[in-house]
């Protein structure tokens, strides 16, 4: 079934063509039609299979007709990345139409999205933090509202967004078009939808999740501490040519791309300890080729669209299925071809097994010849609290203020280095034993009750 069996707007049928697509996939095969027909969409649909297509194209064929100047649509997402993949996705169907877009989310200023809301740009897309922080504020009006997206409802709900989306629904028109998109369906969100729709269109809901045909899976038993020198074996054996990395935390993460670039291997991380700016140069690095290895937390487990991604390598084992399956499903996107591999230590083959029983098949085991499997690891990717603390400790001066040299400072940058002002007070004579101790507290706690009092929040 080509595109044009569904009479989308001609502009929209010449954006699809440009980006090369002749096909639907079976998510957009089945959502696309009632979502045309002005019906609610519950969407169990699996990462990578081409579901944000699925809503964007009915709601750009509507919008092209409608008047500008208000927004009328709105698209809740749960990551960063995910909001500025869907207005790339909807810049590059939409280029020959004139709707326009916006993404909404945190770690950025406020201002052009300020902007955004007061020039009534028609899709809003938006993380649900940074939107309730723009609601506090007159411009950010969602009253012409017509459509509604919610995506990737089940990680929402992970990430504990669920309270913030029932109180974005109070800044919206209830009578609009819902679509609903979720990879697995766990009861609250099985209960949100109750809520929400109205005899909806529902797809796949039956449908157990799994990752993309294209996927091929193999699983390298590992000891934990022998998994970075994997890693670069088969880096260094062309047996992965690019790959996204997924860790269990952020400081793994780091050391993990610390110990590939150290070994010459173009490598850069992602995760929430990290600015967007950061975020952003990261990504675009790895999508241009410029860095062939991106290590990341499961922040990256959606909202990632890399074209072509040959390999996703599960660093470390995830806990739970369904979070194996939105890992490995950032390659073999929109019915390619790719491969996921698990490095698996023997404390990790409990979580294994729970994974391929969801799967409900085993995963081949994959010995790499001429790795040596006994070797001295070269050094541990885990510190102890203990040890981070006397590290930060150590970077520290005796009251606590960085040594020279340190990474650490004032916010100012570089004002501990600067020479008193010989106006300024000198600081106050140490207070004797037997002096009163309400003659010294009490000056520096009454201005900041004062402060606290005009504080709007």
């Amino acid at each position: 079934m080509p595109f044009t069996h569904f009479k989308l707007h001609p502009n929209l049928l010449k954006g699809i063509k440009d980006l090369g697509f002749t096909r639907p996939t079976p998510i957009q095969a089945d959502a696309i039609p009632p979502a045309l027909e002005g019906r609610d969409v519950l969407a169990c649909a699996m990462t990578g299979s081409g579901k944000t297509a699925a809503f964007l194209l009915p709601i750009a064929h509507h919008l092209i007709s409608r008047p500008r100047g208000v927004t009328r649509a709105l698209i809740v997402t749960p990551t960063r990345e995910l909001a500025a993949q869907i207005l790339d996705d909807l810049n590059d169907l939409a280029v020959h139409t004139p709707v326009m877009g916006a993404a909404v989310f945190g770690g950025v200023g406020m201002g052009p999205q300020e902007h955004a809301f007061r020039s009534g740009v028609d899709v809003i897309i938006a993380t649900p933090g940074r939107l309730l922080d723009h609601f506090r504020f007159g411009y950010a009006k969602m009253n012409h509202v017509e459509f509604l997206v919610l995506d990737e409802a089940d990680r929402m709900l992970d990430m504990g967004f669920l309270p913030d989306i029932k109180r974005i629904l109070r800044h919206i028109p209830a009578r609009r078009q819902t679509l609903f998109f979720s990879a697995t369906m766990p009861p609250p969100i099985a209960a949100l939808t109750r809520e929400l729709l109205k005899d909806p269109a529902t797809i796949n809901l039956q449908r157990t999740s799994a990752p993309a045909v294209g996927i091929t899976q193999a699983v390298y038993p590992v000891a934990q501490e022998l998994k970075s020198s994997l890693l670069v074996a088969l880096l260094q054996r062309g047996d992965i040519q690019d790959a996204l990395v997924f860790t269990r935390t952020k400081h793994r993460a780091d050391r993990v791309a610390d110990f590939l670039v150290k070994r010459g291997v173009r490598a850069e991380r992602i995760h929430g300890n990290r600015s967007q700016s950061q975020r952003t140069r990261a990504l675009e690095s790895f999508k241009s080729g410029k860095q062939q290895v991106l290590v990341a937390t499961d922040i990256a487990a959606r909202g990632i669209d890399v074209e072509e991604l040959g390999h996703v390598v599960n660093f470390d084992v995830p806990k739970a299925p369904e979070d194996y399956i939105h890992r490995v499903g950032r390659t073999a996107r929109a019915e390619a071809t790719g491969d996921a591999f698990t490095f698996v230590s023997p404390q990790e083959e409990g979580d294994m097994a729970r994974i391929e029983r969801a799967l409900k098949k085993r995963l081949p085991r994959i010995t790499v010849p001429d790795f040596d499997y006994k070797a001295q690891p070269e050094g541990r990717l885990e510190q102890s609290s203990r040890e981070r603390r006397d590290a930060s400790r150590a970077s520290r001066g005796p009251h606590g203020a960085p040594r020279s040299g340190s990474s650490g400072g004032s916010r100012s940058g570089g004002r501990r280095d600067r020479k008193k002002s010989p106006s300024r007070s000198p600081s106050p004579a140490p207070r004797s034993p037997d002096a009163p101790k309400s003659s010294g507290g009490s000056t520096w706690r009454r201005p900041r009750r004062a402060r606290r009092k005009g504080r709007s929040w």
